[in-house]
């Protein structure tokens, strides 16, 4: 038996035991935990979107996008306000942090391989980022610190947090910056925002099966919800980390206002929003804004009387869809729907009608495209099909409407009540690129009167929200 290795260990660690024990409480300090004000020099403290600039200078002298920034001998420091916590568990190893406690204009993350950061980062601390032997760059779309790996940024060990970041005594109240989804904009990311009148889609807040932050049979890594702003009819995805500890949580079900961070999903495409605790979240109004919606269901058979019916062949590719009766309405921004034909990787159906804002420069993008007027009192049976597909809808929307009151003038579409088809199906961005698919076939015999039915794009110039979308194929068919 080895015993000679374990005796000989015990017995050291005894007798350091009984010599400890000897020692009376006063004769060795307690460490003092007390945040003491850092001595540095005013001078020498830049702002951090001096650091974004510095990065993007980097990225056109080596004409590389991509291009990451590693910092020696500047003798220079950013200070920020924390605005991000991982106590929630919807952060991890990461800081984020802004130029100010009110009226932030830019923020940066801080990658740090360490877990729990709030319990010496709290919220509103004021911290001093040491920058020689940091890395800078873009990191899932955002402004990055760290230690560079290559060229990767890689999280600062955990040995050497302090050496780089300071702790200030000042512990900030923060003020969200109010701002809304169409002022989204790289610089304004990492920033703690506001988005007021907002609230989640009716599909995930209501009825039987509302879905919770991030704990849905489909979320992997993420749960992305979509929310929606009542003011402009625009919608961001709403990130959770299925680590969260209030993952299971049940969405909020009304409408208010929210405090949270803007950033980017993982790829750096689209923009997202996110919250260190659903405490920030105030939905506490049970008013919604959700259109009305007509479901006739989805019918099981479709009748050969054909209502109307529109293939767009003989539209002209690059040309405004007119003709047979559809209404081509601007609501706002410069684009309308048009004819287009494709034979790429997106192909069109022959020639198919295509909304997109993509590089439209517009900061809002809205159209409409509505059919001639339909009596559904004149036959029985009918239902309507067509088809869709997206050369990524990014943050765009497509949605299907219809409107028993509306007089038939373009100067009165905004004016008019427009209820939602609910059971079409149109493509999301998450459908396989280029793919059509149809809408099925949608059960229009519970509508009674006259009626238009709609599709209504709403996007922008900002590549984030100017996605495309393509439609084709419609027939209204009754018995």
């Amino acid at each position: 038996m080895k015993t000679g290795k374990f005796y000989k260990p015990f017995t050291l660690f005894f007798a350091l035991i009984t010599i400890l024990s000897c020692v009376k409480s006063d004769d060795y300090d307690v460490p003092n935990t007390e945040i003491i004000a850092p001595d540095i020099d005013p001078n020498s403290v830049i702002e951090i979107s001096s650091l974004r600039s510095l990065l993007l200078q980097e990225q056109t002298n080596t004409e590389n996008p991509d291009a990451i920034l590693t910092l020696e001998e500047t003798n220079k420091y950013i200070t920020g306000y924390v605005i991000s916590s991982d106590e929630g568990g919807n952060f991890f190893e990461e800081l984020i942090i802004q130029n100010s406690s009110s009226n932030p204009n830019t923020g940066v993350k801080i990658l740090l391989d360490a877990n729990p950061l709030f319990t010496s980062f709290e919220f509103g601390r004021r911290v001093y980022v040491k920058l020689d032997g940091l890395t800078v760059g873009f990191n899932s779309g955002v402004l990055t610190l760290g230690i560079r790996d290559g060229t990767n940024i890689n999280k600062i060990a955990e040995s050497a947090i302090f050496d780089f970041l300071i702790r200030d005594v000042d512990v900030a109240s923060i003020e969200a910056l109010p701002i809304t989804i169409l002022d989204f904009s790289d610089d304004k990311t990492n920033l703690f925002v506001r988005l007021t009148d907002v609230q989640f889609d009716r599909h995930d807040a209501l009825g039987d099966n509302r879905k919770t932050f991030a704990a849905e049979p489909g979320d992997q890594f993420d749960g992305e919800r979509k929310l929606e702003s009542c003011a402009t009819g625009y919608s961001v995805i709403f990130s959770t980390s299925t680590y969260a500890d209030f993952k299971a949580v049940l969405l909020p079900d009304g409408s208010g206002y929210m405090d949270a961070i803007l950033t980017y999903d993982f790829y750096g495409e689209n923009f997202n929003i996110t919250v260190s605790d659903p405490s920030t979240i105030h939905f506490e109004s049970e008013e919604r804004c959700d259109p009305a919606e007509i479901d006739c269901g989805l019918a099981e058979t479709t009748g050969t009387n054909i209502l109307f019916s529109d293939f767009f062949e003989t539209q002209s590719p690059g040309d405004p869809i007119s003709g047979n009766g559809w209404t081509n309405y601007i609501e706002a921004g410069s684009e309308q729907w048009e004819a287009f034909t494709s034979t790429g990787s997106s192909p069109s159906l022959g020639i198919s009608a295509r909304m997109q804002a993509y590089n439209s420069g517009d900061s809002s993008n809205i159209a409409w495209l509505i059919t001639p007027k339909i009596n559904f009192d004149a036959q029985e049976g009918e239902t309507l099909n067509f088809k869709t597909s997206n050369s990524f809808a990014d943050g765009s929307t497509l949605e299907l409407f219809i409107s028993t009151d509306w007089d038939g003038n373009p100067d009165n579409i905004i004016s008019a009540t427009w209820d939602i088809l609910s059971a079409a199906y149109i493509t999301q961005d998450s459908d396989a690129f280029g793919n059509w698919f149809p809408s099925g076939n949608v059960d229009l015999d519970c509508i009674e009167g006259s009626a238009y039915i709609a599709l209504k794009y709403v996007g922008s110039g900002d590549e984030a929200f100017d996605g495309t979308y393509e439609f084709d194929e419609i027939v209204i068919n009754s018995d």
